[in-house]
């Protein structure tokens, strides 16, 4: 049996998906074979892989949608076994832990049509110390949840209601009356 070839660590796999964005980039404005060389590359190895999905039973499956880089390959040939809600606020729920160490929340609040809704609350907590404010939050949010799901195509903020309390009513002194003693029937 041949021996396993040696895995790259992620941040070698991240080193090298940022060059190929480069070298990528350099391309577009060059169009011609190389271009072309690269998209139908991509179409076989995304046809190749939609082949060994229809083959795997369905825990590999669930192995493959855990790991990052599968995952994101699953997203680019659009054959990802999750639907994109579920993508998606599993990518919320990641970012919550960050988000409450600002003094905030975050929480998955659904889909509406092709539009991601998070519910988010700042909590101030953090004074000017954390760095940022709420629209770096909004932007991570974004990013997060369109680069595993983007087949959506925005991201919507909802205020937070949860945990608020409506303001008591202002109720004029004297537009309080005492009420007439009913009167007795006789």
């Amino acid at each position: 049996m041949a021996e396993a070839a040696e895995r790259l660590p992620d941040p070698a796999v991240e080193a090298r998906l940022a060059r190929l964005d480069e070298v990528l980039a350099g391309l577009e404005t060059t169009p011609g074979p190389a271009l072309e060389a690269v998209r139908l590359l991509t179409e076989v190895y995304g046809e190749a892989l939609a082949r060994v999905l229809d083959h795997a039973p369905e825990p590999l499956l669930e192995r493959f949608a855990e790991d990052e880089l599968l995952a994101h390959l699953l997203v680019l040939h659009d054959i990802h076994p999750e639907p994109p809600e579920r993508r998606a606020a599993r990518a919320v729920e990641k970012l919550r832990p960050a988000v409450r160490e600002r003094g905030g929340d975050l929480e998955w609040a659904g889909v509406d049509g092709q539009v991601a809704r998070v519910r988010l609350s700042t909590g101030g907590g953090c004074g000017s110390g954390c760095g940022g404010g709420t629209s770096d939050v909004v932007e991570a949010v974004r990013g997060a949840v369109l680069a595993v799901a983007p087949e959506l195509t925005a991201v919507e903020t909802l205020p937070d209601t949860a945990g608020r309390r409506a303001a008591p009513a202002f109720v004029p002194l004297n537009t309080i009356r005492r009420r007439a003693a009913p009167q007795e029937a006789r």
